[in-house]
C-alpha cells in the first residue's frame, strides 16, 4: 500500500505526514508513505488545495489535515 501526502511542505502538510505515520503504526499496516511536493505532480491528482492524502492513487482528503483515526479507517477500506 502506498500513502501519498500531497503538499509543498507547509506546517499542515507536515502534520498530515505525522498523522499518517501514526495511523500506519497504530494499524500495523504494511504501507509506504511518500511525499509528493511538486506542484505539477499534485495537480496531476486533481488536487487544488493542500494538504491532501491519497491511498494507492485515490485521493481521500484535500484541503485539511485528517486525524490519524480517519486515516486508519481509509487504510482498513483499502485492504
Amino acid at each position: 500500500m502506498k500513502i501519498q501526502i500531497l503538499g509543498t511542505g507547509c506546517p499542515k502538510c507536515k502534520k498530515t505526514v505525522e498523522n499518517a505515520e501514526k495511523a500506519v503504526e497504530t494499524f500495523g499496516a504494511n504501507a509506504e508513505i511518500v511525499k509528493v511536493d511538486k506542484i505539477q505532480d499534485i495537480m496531476d491528482f486533481g488536487v487544488m488545495m493542500t494538504p491532501a492524502l491519497a491511498i494507492d492513487g485515490d485521493v481521500k482528503v484535500s484541503g485539511k489535515v485528517p486525524a490519524p483515526e480517519q486515516i486508519v479507517e481509509w487504510i482498513k477500506g483499502a485492504k
